[in-house]
């Protein structure tokens, strides 16, 4: 019989093409989309692994067994071949041996066939049948995913509703949350991943798999938006904290950088609330992160989190009303003038020791200086600009003018 007749008759169903494949090739089969969620799966119910039985009751392909298949290489060779692809054994995820070939529109990719042969080799022709039956079994995929679509487009418009403020009753957020399967008790927070350039497909589809299988934290809600990648999270526990997240956005980074080699990658992410109703809140806070770190890459290294900016969470907005005020710290300018005139470095001297908590010993040790030739050069800075060091308020109002300055200095 032509392999081209072999599917006739079978794309009515989904389920009838996953139990055809399964009966021309004498092992079972799963059809699933792009991101692992099960469409179809044959009848077979003999010598079934772990990881089958699994992806049948979760209606999804189990994280760690994900986890594996990147690991050993195995999602790599699919995503860049439409040829079918022999997976060993991986049993500590209770994976048999597979084969499984990548599903394909315009060479994007919309699903997998997964054939768990365990002892069984098969050979060039039923390789051939298999991807054969990928063309076939994208349509099915493609009738699915228009389904899924007028889903996601709801989804997706109640999340930006909620990004934006749009919908602030918590009890129209709570049905609708209801309606998607969306958990939203607990402390909810809005983080950011930003990628220097376009985003690819294939950086989207690594972004996906990494916000699934890092387990720091629940991610609820996820959409792409240009080059940033807008998460909404839970913390999972009350246990839980800020580090969690700290710790979730740093292995996404590194993962991302590690897989793809993509080095310009920030994050970020505002304040926990208690209610979806805030999280408009908390995305503002994170895009403001992001504003500071390519503005301040060098003092922000490191800081995902609006809390942990501390004053730079108000720089911005008290420096514009600072240029409409024309406002100038006379102090400041003093000790520039008398810098220039004199080629000496009064302000930095100043400014490190604010930053060290007016520790003399530690801004001496920053500068390199003796403890007693700090303490001549604060006198000349008092005598200088009239200023009183150990009068708080003039110290915070330095402090806050100098950051100012080194904020301009980073546009």
């Amino acid at each position: 019989m032509p392999s081209t007749n072999l599917f006739k008759n079978t794309l009515d169903s989904p389920e009838g093409l996953a139990d055809r494949i399964a009966e021309i090739l004498g092992c079972p089969v799963t059809i699933e989309d792009s991101k692992h969620r099960i469409i179809s799966y044959s009848k077979h119910e003999n010598n079934v692994d772990k990881a089958r039985m699994a992806t049948i009751i979760q209606r999804k392909v189990p994280e760690e067994v994900i986890n594996s298949l990147w690991k050993n290489g195995i999602m790599v060779k699919l995503i860049e071949s439409d040829k079918a692809v022999v997976v060993p054994a991986i049993e500590h995820v209770g994976l048999g041996n597979r084969v499984a070939v990548s599903v394909r529109e315009r060479n994007k990719i919309i699903g997998f066939i997964w054939v768990q042969t365990n002892e069984k080799t098969l050979d060039q022709e039923q390789l051939k049948l298999l991807e054969e039956a990928a063309v076939h079994v994208k349509s099915q995929l493609i009738r699915h995913r228009i389904k899924r679509r007028k889903a996601d487009v709801n989804y997706n418009e109640f999340f930006w509703q909620m990004l934006t403020g749009h919908i602030l009753k918590e009890g129209e957020i709570a049905r609708q949350a209801e309606y998607f399967g969306l958990q939203m008790n607990g402390q909810l927070t809005i983080a950011v991943i930003e990628f220097e350039g376009e985003v690819s497909e294939n950086i989207e589809k690594h972004a996906h798999y990494l916000t699934e299988s890092l387990h720091h934290v629940h991610v609820v809600c996820r959409v792409f938006d240009e080059n940033q990648l807008i998460l909404l999270i839970r913390l999972v526990n009350k246990m839980d904290s800020k580090d969690n997240i700290n710790h979730f956005i740093a292995d996404f980074i590194h993962k991302i950088n590690e897989r793809l080699e993509i080095k310009e990658v920030k994050g970020s992410y505002g304040l926990l609330y208690n209610s979806p109703a805030s999280i408009h809140y908390s995305y503002k806070q994170a895009l403001k992160v992001l504003e500071l770190q390519r503005r301040i890459p060098e003092k922000l290294k490191g800081i995902f989190s609006y809390q942990e900016l501390g004053i730079y969470q108000f720089l911005t907005e008290l420096n514009t009303l600072r240029k409409e005020e024309q406002y100038q710290n006379t102090s400041i300018e003093k000790l520039k003038d008398y810098d220039t005139r004199n080629n000496s470095d009064l302000l930095e001297t100043l400014h490190v020791f604010l930053n060290c908590d007016s520790n003399v010993a530690g801004a001496a040790s920053k500068i390199h200086v003796h403890v007693n030739t700090l303490n001549y050069r604060l006198k000349r800075i008092t005598e200088i600009t009239g200023i009183d060091l150990k009068d708080p308020n003039q110290k915070v109002t330095l402090y806050l003018d100098l950051k100012m300055a080194s904020l301009q200095d980073g546009l």
